[in-house]
């Protein structure tokens, strides 16, 4: 999986937030508020291709958590953004 191209993290307000830029988010018309630990994960997949596992890799080296709830919680984080379409 990758992140689609014209979709960036940005930080508005103190909220981080992934809004569309360009021709490729046209009809995207939303800002997705992420918290501390998604926009991490966010980061970490803007650098290429990536899958749950790699993530769920990256989310236990940065934070205190079982490989079980990173894989877990990693899922849930990229089916939301499979389902917003910021994602392929």
């Amino acid at each position: 999986m990758k992140i689609k191209k014209g979709f960036v993290l940005r930080d508005v307000c103190g909220e981080k937030v992934i809004m569309g830029e360009g021709v490729g988010a046209l009809d995207f018309g939303r800002l997705l508020c992420l918290n501390d630990t998604a926009a991490f994960l966010w980061e970490v997949a803007s650098a290429g291709e990536f899958t749950v596992d790699s993530l769920a890799e990256r989310l236990c080296q940065e934070y205190d958590v079982s490989e079980d709830q990173a894989r877990s919680d990693v899922s849930a984080i990229v089916a939301q953004w499979q389902e917003v379409k910021v994602i392929e």
